[in-house]
């Protein structure tokens, strides 16, 4: 899996202007036990680099996507953030290596009830999944170092946006459901002005919200 996240970046360096990620974001994803975070039918596709199916009409991203995501938000140890979709969890525990403290909200109760357990059970004590609507973001825990969105959305939900630290970055696949999305990183400037750029074309699921 490691070899096949390498080769990637170093294809699509053109577009991200990234040609490898940091020892620190692969180290947690050599570390993370992804098996265990894909239907147990599943688990023998769990190191290919590609997407997989959770159930719920939901999926776990590609390692590839994984690494490059979590490498975008350019984390520390001190670094706060908010995940929007927990999904099975898996991004979650990859966070958590890197950050001192990670919330996810997740939709979808079961997904999030299983998450929650999981990753208590496997020992990742600074996450907190949330049950809830993503769009609002997780405004008791805020500011947010990093934030980042595991679907697809239209737009950027403002919320987030409020809710990112001045100096925070954000990376968010926005478009229209399975087509014309483009991974996008927004920086918030100390003056609180936005810096958005396209990193790469993808095909996420969407984002969903109740209005």
């Amino acid at each position: 899996m490691i070899a096949s996240i390498e080769a990637e970046a170093r294809a699509t360096a053109s577009y991200t202007g990234r040609s490898r990620f940091s020892p620190a974001v692969m180290s947690a994803l050599a570390k993370v036990p992804r098996h265990l975070f894909v239907p147990h039918e599943r688990q023998d596709e769990a190191y290919v680099n590609a997407p997989l199916s959770i159930g719920w009409g939901q999926t776990i991203s590609e390692p590839y996507i994984v690494a490059l995501m979590t490498d975008l938000l350019e984390l520390d140890a001190r670094s706060n953030v908010l995940e929007i979709g927990c999904g099975s969890g898996y991004q979650v525990a990859v966070l958590s290596l890197l950050a001192r403290q990670v919330y996810s909200v997740e939709v979808v109760e079961e997904l999030a009830d299983a998450a929650r357990e999981k990753l208590q059970r496997l020992g990742y004590p600074n996450v907190e999944v949330i049950t809830g609507d993503g769009y609002h973001g997780c405004p008791e825990h805020a500011p947010f170092d990093g934030i980042i969105v595991t679907a697809a959305a239209p737009k950027v939900p403002p919320p987030l946006l409020d809710q990112l630290k001045p100096g925070g970055r954000m990376v968010i696949p926005v478009g229209l459901p399975f087509r014309d999305q483009e991974l996008k990183l927004l920086t918030k400037g100390e003056d609180g002005i936005i810096d958005s750029r396209s990193v790469l074309p993808v095909a996420f699921v969407p984002f969903r919200h109740s209005e």
